[in-house]
C-alpha cells in the first residue's frame, strides 16, 4: 500500500483502544513508533502537534500524571557507583510522601528487595564501565524497582526484555505479572442498613453471635463454613468471588448505583483536549528543596568519591603537574632570569588551571539520561541537580586539587615567603579553576557529545591564553582588538599573581650600553608598569572581582542551558 493510502485510513479511522487493569503489551517491528506511544500515553512526549485524549478512568490525565505513574525506560537509568538497596532508598526518600516516616520507607525499600528476589545481591553495586556489578536482568530488576517504591497505579515499560537472554526476560516478565493484579471486584455497594439482607438474599446468612464485619470478610475471602460454599458453588463451576460478582450486578444495588454514577458523569465538565495535554506537562514534587538537596548532594559526593577516574585521578594528576612546575622553576632568584622564569611559572599555573578544568565537560553529559528520567518523574527540582553537581565538582575536583597544587609548587618554585601572599596565590589560583570550570560547565550544558564541547572549551581556552599579557603586550594591541581582553580569565589570574608576587620585589639586572656591561637595580612595579599592569593593592582585588562575576554569569548560562533542555525531547 502506498504511504499516502496508510495516512489516508489514518485520517478516516483514527487510532483508539482500552488498557485495561492487568498486563497490556505493545507488538510492533522496530522504528514503528512504540516508544513515541508509550511516551505519549504517559504524558512524556511534547504534546504540540498532537490530537486526541488519553484517558485515565475516563476523565482526562491530572497535570502530574507522569509524576504519579512509573516508567521504566529502555536504557536501565540507575547510579552504578550504589548498591542496590542505597538505589531504592533514593528513590523512597524523594518520591515517597514528607509525611510518610523514615522507618515506614525503610520498611518498603526492604519489602520490594524482598519481592523483586534482589535479597543476595542487595548490598553490592550495580555496576559501571569500571566496577563489576549485578547482572543485567537484576539491573533490570532494580530499575523497576525504583518506579515500584511509590506504589503507582500504572506502570509503563520500555522494552523491559532488551539485552536479557531468554531466562532473565521470563523471569522480568513473571514480575511484572505478579505486580500487575486485575481489575477490584465490587460485591456490594449500598446503605450498611441493607448489608445483612442483601447477603441473606444472595444466601449467605450471618449467624446471631458472629460479628456482621468479620462475616463480609469471611464471605469474601472463601473463609465461610465448607458445607455453605458447596451448596453455593455454581453448577458451571464458577468460584465464590464470581458468584459474588454475579449476583450483585443483576442486584438492584448495582442499577442504583449505576445510575448515579451515569448522571454524575453526564454533569461532569471535561477540560479541553488541548488544555488536558498542556497540563499534563506539570511536575510536581513530594519534598521540600532541603531534603531534595540533601539526598541528590549525599548521593553525588559518593558517586565522585566512588569514581577513582575523577577523583583521585585529578588529585594525582594536580600533584605531578605542581612536581614538574617546581622543578623546572626552582628556586628562583632576583635576577633578570628571575623576572623571565617568575613570569613563565605564573603563566603556567594560570593556564594549567583552566585546561585542567576542562574535565568538567561530562559532568552534566554523562548523566543526562539519569538526569531527564529523574527530573521529569518529580525526583527533584532542576535548581537541586545543578547546585549539587556543582557545589561537589569544585569541592572535591577543584578546590582539593587546587590547593595541593599551591602548596607544593608555591614552595618550591621559591615565591614571595610571605603568609600573606602565599594565600593570596591559593585563593587566586582556586578563583580561575573555579571560573574556568564554570565557563565549561556553560560551554558544555547544552551539548551530548562531550568531544564536541571539549573541542569548543580548547578553543575558547587558546584564545583566552593569547590576551593573558605574557604572548603578547596588551598595551600595544590595537583598539579594535584590545577589548577581547576582558574575556580572557588567564588575563585576570596572572595579573593578580603578578602583583602578589612582584610588588616589592628588587631584581639586579646587567645591561649592555655602548658595549659596556652595567648593573642596575630595577623595581617589581617597574616590571608591572610595562606590562599595563594596575599594581595597587585595589588593582589585586579588582582582578578577584572580575573573575568572581565572570563565574556567576558562566554558572547562570549553565543553569538556563540546563533548564531548556530538560523540556521534552
Amino acid at each position: 500500500m502506498k504511504e499516502e493510502g496508510i495516512f489516508s485510513i489514518l485520517d478516516r479511522f483514527p487510532p483508539c483502544g482500552v488498557m485495561r487493569p492487568g498486563l497490556n503489551a505493545i507488538l510492533g517491528p522496530t522504528g514503528s513508533g512504540k516508544s513515541s506511544f508509550l511516551d505519549i500515553l504517559a504524558a512524556r512526549k511534547d504534546p504540540a502537534g498532537l490530537s486526541g485524549e488519553v484517558l485515565i478512568d475516563g476523565v482526562p490525565q491530572p497535570p502530574n500524571f507522569k509524576c504519579l505513574s512509573g516508567y521504566v525506560v529502555q536504557d536501565d537509568v540507575v547510579m552504578g557507583t550504589l548498591t542496590v538497596r542505597e538505589n531504592l532508598r533514593f528513590s523512597a526518600a524523594l518520591r515517597l510522601p514528607s509525611s510518610v516516616s523514615r522507618a515506614e520507607k525503610e520498611a518498603r525499600v526492604c519489602q520490594l528487595i524482598r519481592e523483586l528476589g534482589l535479597t543476595k545481591v542487595a548490598d553490592s553495586k550495580v555496576g559501571t564501565q569500571m566496577i563489576r556489578g549485578i547482572s543485567g536482568g537484576e539491573r533490570k530488576r532494580t530499575n523497576i524497582g525504583m518506579e515500584l517504591i511509590m506504589d503507582p497505579s500504572v506502570l509503563f515499560l520500555d522494552e523491559p526484555t532488551t539485552g536479557l537472554d531468554a531466562s532473565t526476560a521470563n523471569s522480568v516478565l513473571l514480575l511484572l505479572k505478579r505486580s500487575s493484579p486485575g481489575p477490584p471486584s465490587m460485591v456490594y455497594h449500598g446503605p450498611s442498613i441493607d448489608t445483612l439482607d442483601y447477603f441473606t438474599n444472595i444466601g449467605y446468612t450471618c449467624e446471631p453471635h458472629n460479628n456482621p464485619a468479620d462475616f463480609f470478610l469471611d464471605v469474601i475471602n472463601g473463609d465461610y463454613h465448607a458445607s455453605t460454599l458447596a451448596t453455593m458453588q455454581g453448577t458451571e463451576g464458577n468460584s465464590v468471588e464470581d458468584r459474588l460478582v454475579e449476583d450483585y450486578q443483576t442486584s438492584s444495588c448495582s442499577a442504583a448505583t449505576r445510575a448515579e454514577l451515569e448522571r454524575i458523569v453526564q454533569g461532569k465538565h471535561r477540560k479541553a483536549p488541548c488544555t488536558a495535554a498542556a497540563a499534563a506537562r506539570t511536575v510536581t514534587y513530594n519534598s521540600s528543596f532541603c531534603h531534595q538537596l540533601h539526598w541528590v548532594l549525599k548521593r553525588t559526593f559518593r558517586n565522585l568519591l566512588l569514581n577513582p577516574q575523577t577523583s583521585v585521578a585529578q588529585v594525582g594528576v594536580s600533584l605531578f603537574l605542581a612536581l614538574i612546575v617546581g622543578a623546572i622553576f626552582f628556586g628562583v632568584k632576583n635576577d633578570q632570569s628571575g623576572i623571565q622564569n617568575r613570569m613563565g611559572a605564573l603563566f603556567f599555573i594560570t593556564t594549567n588551571q583552566c585546561f585542567s578544568s576542562v574535565s568538567a565537560a561530562e559532568l552534566f553529559i554523562s548523566e543526562r539520561k539519569l538526569f531527564m528520567h529523574e527530573y521529569i518523574s518529580g525526583y527533584y527540582r532542576v535548581s537541586v541537580y545543578f547546585l549539587s553537581k556543582v557545589l561537589s565538582d569544585i569541592f572535591v575536583l577543584r578546590t582539593i586539587p587546587a590547593a595541593i597544587f599551591s602548596v607544593v609548587s608555591y614552595f618550591m618554585i621559591g615565591l614571595q615567603v610571605s603568609v600573606e601572599a602565599f594565600f593570596i596565590f591559593m585563593l587566586t589560583v582556586t578563583l580561575v579553576s573555579y571560573t574556568a570550570t564554570s565557563m565549561t560547565m556553560a560551554i558544555s550544558a547544552d551539548q551530548s557529545v562531550v568531544a564536541l564541547a571539549n573541542l569548543f572549551i580548547t578553543i575558547s581556552f587558546v584564545f583566552m591564553m593569547i590576551f593573558s599579557g605574557l604572548l603578547v603586550n596588551l598595551p600595544s594591541i590595537m583598539d579594535w582588538l584590545a577589548w577581547l581582553k576582558y574575556f580572557s580569565i588567564p588575563r585576570y589570574g596572572l595579573a593578580a599573581l603578578q602583583i602578589n608576587e612582584f610588588v616589592g620585589l628588587r631584581f639586579l639586572v646587567v645591561t649592555c650600553l655602548s658595549a659596556a656591561l652595567r648593573c642596575c637595580r630595577c623595581t617589581g612595579e617597574q616590571q608591572l608598569d610595562y606590562l599595563g599592569i594596575k599594581y595597587s593593592h585595589w588593582g589585586m582585588w579588582e582582578n578577584h572581582l572580575a573573575l568572581t562575576v565572570m563565574m556567576a554569569i558562566f554558572l547562570i548560562i549553565a543553569y538556563l542551558k540546563l533548564r531548556f533542555i530538560k523540556k521534552f525531547t
